[in-house]
């Protein structure tokens, strides 16, 4: 049995290069560490990879030229020459990277009879459309407010936190309703929606704060009715769309209603805080009825060309995730410019793909190539399976069975030296060295 190798390596210049082939033969090493694949046993199904479709991403590439603006395209979305994303994220009306604060109708429009969503006209809805075409398919796209109008708040602002005034919870409802069906009118289906971006979070920009029963009560009472009356009961629900460190509380809370638990799809993670993967697990143990997504992540504190941690961060979230029932990956800005913006309050950060605006040029940072090692080999449907292993510490890996029967086996090297073991699958194994800190994607 012949193995593929991909790798990317900080020190080689590695940067998913295809690499000898392996052998697996039944007379295998075993007397080194070993990584195990049993595809006979089968975990959650893979629904892709993905970003989001931000307004400063699709702004910035307005400012770059014709030629770049369409190479990030290609870059992420071609299945061949690029990483084959097919999930996507779309902020509904403002968030902070956007250019500033602004919603779909005038102040006070409980009816949302101004209702009007032409400012994403210029620069998103174009960048969505020009994805799709370079996909070859249509995208997976989940929605997201990070805050309702300011007039349905308890602060009557956008940002710095504050609730849903309960007496606006129909109108907000309506609000999801009113975005889904413009975006359909502008040719592009989304596929669900989180009930609110972070809602555990009072930051400087749109955020709304959401305790575990205000969530339960606004899908339960609110949000499923609503879209059920709308015809739009098939639309996903995400809850939560957080961090992981108090996830379980937060999931739990809304699930165990039954009344709520009907409408909701499953529950959003983003990589803050912490990195406790677990806890996935146990709210899978707790609901395996429902689904887990990552809906975001990104390296905080501005751009970070040509640094590694940040592609083994992606990496090790990415394995980690996979490895408790996660069923996919959506990155934040698909995009930023050189400065790590545009961003309305100045919280600026790094992408896999920055823009250097004044040399028309692109930089590709480690976590581009991070991603690629998942996104290019495990596709849509491909089902994760059993593996075990004895590495030492911060090795990682994940395995993957694609539709066509295909195995995908990612292992990431995080150590300060290289690393020996043995790949065994159906008792034939190879011997394999994989470099300091690397990451290695083997196909058979």
């Amino acid at each position: 049995m012949e193995a593929r190798v991909i790798r990317t390596a900080k020190n080689t210049g590695d940067r998913l290069e295809e690499k000898q082939p392996l052998q697996l033969k039944e007379d295998f090493n075993n007397h080194i560490p070993v990584i195990a694949i049993n595809p006979d046993v089968t975990y959650q199904e893979h629904m892709g990879f993905g970003g989001a479709f931000t307004e400063a991403a699709a702004y910035t590439l307005s400012e770059m030229s014709d030629e770049k603006r369409a190479e990030v395209i290609k870059k992420y979305f071609d299945p061949t020459d690029g990483l084959g994303y097919t999930l996507g994220r779309v902020h509904i009306h403002s968030c902070d990277f956007a250019l500033g604060n602004y919603t779909y109708i005038e102040e006070g429009d409980t009816q949302l009879s101004t209702f009007d969503m032409s400012h994403e006209d210029k620069w998103v809805v174009p960048m969505v459309h020009d994805a799709v075409k370079a996909a070859g398919q249509e995208l997976t796209i989940l929605a997201s407010p990070w805050s309702p109008p300011a007039f349905m708040k308890t602060n009557k602002e956008m940002n710095y936190g504050g609730y849903l005034l309960p007496e606006f919870r129909q109108a907000w409802a309506n609000y999801y309703v009113k975005f889904i069906e413009g975006m359909k009118e502008r040719g592009i289906d989304i596929w669900g929606v989180s009930v609110q971006n972070e809602p555990a979070a009072i930051q400087t920009w749109d955020s709304c704060i959401y305790s575990s029963e205000d969530e339960r009560d606004f899908v339960r009472d609110y949000l499923g009715p609503t879209f059920e009356q709308a015809g739009m009961g098939d639309k996903a629900i995400i809850i939560w769309d957080h961090n992981r460190d108090v996830i379980v509380e937060r999931a739990s809370t809304v699930l165990l209603d039954e009344e709520a638990a009907k409408y909701v799809w499953g529950t959003g993670n983003h990589w803050y805080v912490s990195e406790e993967f677990e806890n996935l697990s146990v709210i899978h143990d707790l609901f395996p009825d429902k689904h887990i997504l990552f809906t975001e992540g990104c390296q905080e504190g501005g751009p970070k060309p040509g640094e590694w941690f940040t592609g083994e961060r992606y990496g090790r979230n990415i394995i980690g995730d996979f490895n408790n029932w996660s069923r996919g990956w959506l990155d934040w800005n698909l995009v930023l410019n050189e400065e790590g913006g545009p961003n309305h309050v100045g919280n600026l950060c790094d992408a896999p793909i920055l823009a250097d605006r004044k040399k028309d040029e692109l930089i590709m940072n480690s976590s581009y190539y991070y991603i690629g090692h998942f996104s290019k080999f495990i596709v849509p449907g491909a089902k994760r399976i059993q593996h075990s292993m004895n590495l030492p510490e911060n090795v990682y890996a994940t395995a993957f069975k694609n539709p066509d029967g295909s195995i995908a086996v990612v292992v990431q090297n995080e150590r300060d030296h290289l690393q020996e073991f043995s790949l065994v699958c159906n008792k034939k194994g190879a011997e394999v060295v994989v470099p300091e800190h690397s990451i290695t994607t083997f196909i058979f």
